[in-house]
């Protein structure tokens, strides 16, 4: 496969893809973009770069990926389904759509945020390459079933897995920080606390895209199935990044709990209350990723000081005005 140095991004539209588009884009990357509805996603581009190349698409739909992905080097799978409905069906048959876009290009390699979801944080509090992946959700089960696809596809389709924590970050959709931590567009009048332990991990998505991109950048000394570990944040004590909220928001902001024990008794009527449920353990144990190989690709992970990446999520998120902006990660 001749090195084009152009990507696909599926899932461009959400928090983690459009941040990796955006970091292929000021590597030098030609990107591409899959939309059902191109000039939407083109006017509802909140990055500090030029639009990627929209292309109408469905990931749903193989032979549109196909397409959108002729003459790549790269396929970022960052795609979900619409709304998070029918995972379970769903996610599986857009994996082997990418695969097959992929195959057809040549080779080209996917890249995969990866989760800690597939592991039992009891059972595995130190997560690297080679710890055993048992779920304790479906959504976990599902994600295995993903990573599996993957290494069956290799060394055909080669592909990188970059597992981290949950998200943070200006631009972040869904997530425990801006569904629980704080109400984007709002003012920070309280911060909804659902540790219930130390040893929680986060990802600051600015960093992790660096992180990706980097490793995206050393292809040649990637083997044809890789996992790597992106340590993040990791908070000791459960409380380091309320204690980072208050210092940037410049008061002493009350904390509550969140409401676990409201959520079991709601779980077995179904729908959020069950998705939360599931997942609880990963905020009672803790869990650290172990970053060792991607230190080795790479050197040093990238790491924005916690102030400023809290700071520069804030403004984004139109909770705070004037943000504390951090210094960009800067190529290796």
């Amino acid at each position: 496969m001749s090195k084009s140095k152009t990507a696909l991004v599926l899932g461009a539209t959400g928090g983690v893809g459009g941040t990796v588009a955006t970091t292929l884009l000021r590597y030098g990357w030609t990107v591409r973009a899959l939309a059902r509805d191109p000039a939407k996603a083109a006017s509802a581009w909140k990055h500090r770069t030029i639009c990627p190349e929209w292309i109408a698409g469905d990931a749903l739909k193989e032979a549109d990926v196909v397409k959108a992905a002729s003459g790549v080097e790269i396929i970022v799978h960052a795609v979900n389904p619409p709304g998070y409905r029918n995972w379970d069906k769903v996610v599986l048959p857009m994996m082997a759509n990418t695969i097959a876009a992929a195959r057809a290009a040549g080779g080209a390699r996917i890249l995969l945020p990866g989760t800690i979801y597939n592991f039992d944080p009891k059972r595995t509090p130190v997560i690297d390459a080679a710890s055993p992946q048992t779920p304790r959700n479906s959504k976990g089960a599902v994600r295995v079933q993903l990573e599996k696809m993957l290494e069956d596809a290799a060394p055909d389709v080669p592909s990188l897995i970059v597992r981290a924590g949950d998200f943070f970050g200006p631009e972040t959709g869904a997530s425990w920080f801006t569904q629980c931590l704080v109400t984007p567009g709002k003012p920070i009048r309280r911060l909804l606390n659902p540790a219930k332990g130390a040893g929680h991990s986060w990802a600051y998505l600015p960093d992790l895209a660096e992180a990706m991109v980097r490793l995206l950048e050393a292809s040649d000394r990637l083997a044809p199935f890789e996992r790597v570990q992106f340590e993040g944040y990791h908070d000791v004590t459960g409380t380091g990044l309320i204690d980072a909220l208050r210092h940037v928001v410049g008061k002493n902001v009350p904390v509550r709990a969140f409401p676990w024990w409201l959520m079991r008794l709601a779980a077995p009527f179904g729908g959020f209350p069950r998705e939360v449920v599931e997942i609880e353990p990963f905020w009672r144990h803790p869990l650290r990723l172990d970053n060792a190989r991607l230190v080795a690709l790479i050197g040093a992970e990238p790491r924005t000081p916690l102030d400023g990446a809290v700071a520069s999520t804030l403004a984004g998120l139109g909770c705070i005005e004037t943000p504390l902006l951090p210094q960009a990660a800067q190529p290796a």
